[in-house]
């Protein structure tokens, strides 16, 4: 997923409490979703073992979210976090209380590197994540890291839920709560804290983390009501010392005698009847790769260990390791577990109905390379989840996984199985007629969970209200914010980096983005039909930004790796631009056609002949670094408004009215990251301008009606989304309505109450 690389101010106060709206008292904005229904990796789904209905998802950069069982969607939890905290929606693991279900934890911090400024905190809720409070821990937490879809590192005490265990990477060990996760001390006696990294070679310390204390799995049977379980099990990150185990509850620790070694163990379970643990591993953490593994189940009552692999390490035919891990609780001999990672042709689902004696799989090869498979999938709530693919077999569209790392059978209905992809949650509610011959329907299960990066918004005049650019699954029209719209197809690109529409021809759109060339497609209907760019400007690698005339006759370039190049025939040839670095931003006048602009380095670059020559301009006190967007005014020749900077330099909101020749600073904006425009209100004649910024010490989403003269705060604390500092814009049809970028939430759009 996408990650901000931008530097925030430092953690706000310990034991922070997140307050509800008063009753009675209404936010001045509603705030929903444009739903993509899912679209990012959901690497962890965890059931209350007490409490039927009751389940929880969460993210690596999106949050977490509550199944709504008579709504049956998701509802988000973390809506609240703000920008200084934004690390927040980064939750590696996620606890619900067994013995108080109302309560639920969250262990949460995006990166252990210097992205991410701030330390990791537990969060910790009395009523199912309606409010929290916060606990700061020493150190960071990496919920968008390598590893993150191995655990949980988080677990409850069964028999005395004031008791919590957390497993750390970085080297930190075992950490313990004593009082329901307000404070934590490390387990001194706990004798690895793991030694493995996917790449210790990696100067970013974004792969060279080592993994650390992986999971907690108790044996409830060890204790009872008000006494501690006395027997936790814990996976560790050392290929040579996966397993320890403490017998006194915490006090001592000893490696698990005659475990298997040479793999990581992604998952522990314990068959609390049987008394058996099994463990799934592979030879790396993931979530990406994963070429070997084996599943392996301990008797705890003699300490025997059994090889139970479907496809055992030593077979020719096993070229992926194991990860999503589950048993079935209403009847503990029949167990699941997926793949890790099997990206071609598909993942596969195991299932054994006698402890892993003998193994079914999801699908088979009959006639290769045609498929026989136990189920089907219905993705009529995200028809994009196919990527718009027609893939040969023995591949299917959509596929039945990928980075399938969660997969739960709910504890008390054998019947209903939730799992995890890299894009959507999945799930069915007739497992068992796996076991019977018949066919297991799978469907997607993600409405209400949104958790895609998004890059680029526009809203034209006409035709469609939004059309979004999207992270890792492309980008839509968006024809109703309730349902998914079209993904973007010839191209279809991994992520859109960049779009935008001809103001006076809206029907005229251009997209561009990662992924194999052609990475540019452009529009004359408004997004219903695309045309690839036959030709690239050279050294293009990637998207960049990308910008069409306000008549739609040209297009300017700037594509990541290349140079900046304009086109008039729809990216069939390209001609560079002079005068202009590669890398710049660039955006189009609203009103001239003739008239395109460009950022890079604190100078501001104008073309006045369709992007063929650019010349910087006077134009000084522009921050030179940070997170930099500017707009031009619709109907406004010349009319530009620059958000941006860095913190501790240059910050804040500008705005020129002779095209970019000169800028004035607004006094009255601390700082801004994104600008955009709307609908003027009624009365007057200049658009809406909304801001992600700080104003008067309050960091809020803000809407002007006045040209910059006066704002209003239009969200709430309960509304933040943390970082939204990638595009936010009006609707040129609606005045008040705004639509905002989050990094992990998705779209979201705010409408004026009343």
């Amino acid at each position: 997923m996408t990650d901000p690389h931008v530097s925030r101010r430092t953690l706000l106060a310990a034991g922070l409490a997140i307050p509800a709206v008063p009753r009675g008292k209404d936010p001045a904005y509603r705030w929903r979703n444009v739903e993509m229904v899912g679209g990012g990796f959901v690497p962890g789904i965890v059931f209350n073992q007490s409490e039927p209905g009751l389940v929880y998802a969460r993210t690596d950069i999106g949050g977490a979210y509550r199944w709504h069982r008579g709504q049956r969607r998701w509802v988000p939890l973390l809506d609240w976090v703000g920008w200084d905290q934004w690390g927040y929606t980064g939750v590696v693991s996620l606890a619900t209380d067994p013995v108080d279900p109302d309560r639920v934890y969250l262990a949460v911090g995006t990166y252990t590197n210097d992205w991410d400024p701030n330390n990791g905190a537990i969060l910790r809720s009395r009523d199912r994540g309606a409010t929290w409070k916060t606990s700061p821990l020493p150190f960071k937490l990496g919920g968008n890291m390598p590893g993150r879809g191995m655990g949980e590192r988080l677990a409850v005490d069964p028999n005395r839920n004031d008791i919590l265990y957390l497993g750390v990477r970085g080297g930190h060990g075992l950490w313990r709560s004593t009082d329901r996760g307000v404070t934590w001390a490390q387990v001194g006696s706990f004798p690895n804290p793991g030694n493995y990294a996917a790449d210790p070679n990696d100067a970013s310390g974004y792969s060279s983390d080592n993994q650390g204390v992986l999971w907690v799995t108790f044996d409830p049977r060890t204790g009872s009501r008000r006494r501690p379980t006395r027997t936790i099990y814990v996976g560790v990150a050392d290929k040579d010392n996966i397993l320890y185990r403490s017998t006194d509850a915490g006090a001592t620790w000893e490696r698990v005698p005659g475990q298997p070694t040479g793999y990581l163990p992604h998952k522990g379970v314990l068959d609390h009847v049987g008394g058996f643990l099994y463990v799934a591993t592979s030879d790396t953490a993931g979530p990406y790769d994963g070429g070997k593994g084996d599943v392996w189940r301990l008797d705890t009552a003699t300490g025997e260990w059994a090889r139970i692999s479907p496809v055992p390490s030593t077979s020719g035919d096993d070229y992926f390791g194991y990860s999503g891990l589950t048993i079935d609780r209403q009847n503990p001999d029949t167990l699941m577990v997926a793949t890790q990672i099997s990206w071609w042709p598909d993942t596969i689902f195991f299932r054994s109905t006698d402890r892993g004696a003998t193994w079914t799989r999801a699908w088979d090869f009959a006639d290769y390379p045609n498929r026989t498979n136990r189920y089907d999938i219905d993705i009529s709530e995200a028809p994009w989840l196919t990527w718009n693919a027609t893939p040969a077999l023995p591949e299917q569209a959509p596929k039945l996984g990928w980075m399938t790392e969660s997969v739960e059978i709910d504890p008390f209905d054998s019947n209903r199985l939730l799992y995890g992809t890299g894009a959507t949650i999945y799930g069915t509610d007739n497992l068992t007629d796996w076991d019977t011959g018949g066919t297991v329907h799978i469907s997607v299960r993600a409405r209400g969970l949104e958790e895609v990066a998004v890059l680029d918004l526009i809203s034209p005049p006409a035709g469609a209200h939004l059309l979004s650019a999207v992270g890792d699954v492309g980008g839509f029209v968006h024809q109703d914010f309730t349902n998914p719209g079209r993904m973007y197809a010839n191209p279809t690109l991994s992520s859109t980096t960049s779009i935008d529409f001809a103001e006076l021809a809206p029907a005229v759109i251009a997209r561009v983005g990662n992924g194999n060339a052609p990475r540019f497609g452009v529009s004359t209907d408004g997004g219903t039909t695309w045309t690839p760019a036959t030709t690239e400007p050279a050294g293009t690698s990637g998207g960049g930004t990308v910008a069409v005339s306000a008549d739609g006759t040209r297009i300017v370039w700037a594509p990541a790796g290349g140079e900046v190049g304009w086109s008039a025939d729809a990216g069939a040839t390209w001609t560079a631009s002079a005068g202009v670095p590669a890398g710049a931003r660039v955006e189009s006048d609203r009103a001239s056609a003739s008239t395109f602009y460009a950022y890079a380095g604190g100078a501001f670059y104008r073309s006045v002949d369709g992007g063929a020559t650019f010349t910087a301009t006077a134009a000084s006190g522009l921050p030179a670094e940070g997170n930099v967007r500017f707009g031009a005014v619709p109907g406004a020749a010349g009319d530009v408004w620059l958000a941006g900077g860095a913190e501790g330099g240059v910050y804040g909101l500008w705005r020129s009215t002779d095209g970019g020749a000169s800028f004035t600073r607004l006094s009255n904006v601390e700082e801004a990251d994104a600008v955009g425009f709307g609908k003027a209100a009624r009365g007057r004649s200049y658009p809406s301008v909304f801001i992600t910024a700080q104003i008067r010490g309050v960091r809020g989403i803000f809407r002007s009606d006045d040209a910059g003269k006066h704002w209003v705060r239009v969200n709430d604390n309960r509304h933040q989304y943390a970082w939204t500092g990638a595009a936010i814009t009006g609707d040129p049809r609606v005045w008040g309505r705004v639509y905002l970028a989050t990094n992990g939430r998705g779209i979201i759009y705010g409408d004026p109450m009343g």
